[in-house]
């Protein structure tokens, strides 16, 4: 299990509500990062998302 700093949960962020922006940019800025590691973004021709919850 992956460790985090309590100033990675809370921290100022972009636009009036931090807590709904920095939530999904985290999450998108990750989800890059795991495309990266397999393929060049270059290479990404489709992307299939599939929502759960309050999404």
């Amino acid at each position: 299990m992956q460790s985090i700093s309590v100033f990675e949960i809370i921290k100022v962020g972009i636009g009036p509500s931090s807590s709904h922006t920095m939530g999904p940019w985290n999450a998108a800025e990750s989800f890059l990062n795991l495309i990266r590691r397999s393929h060049p973004l270059s290479e990404v021709k489709e992307v299939f998302v599939e929502f759960f919850g309050s999404l």
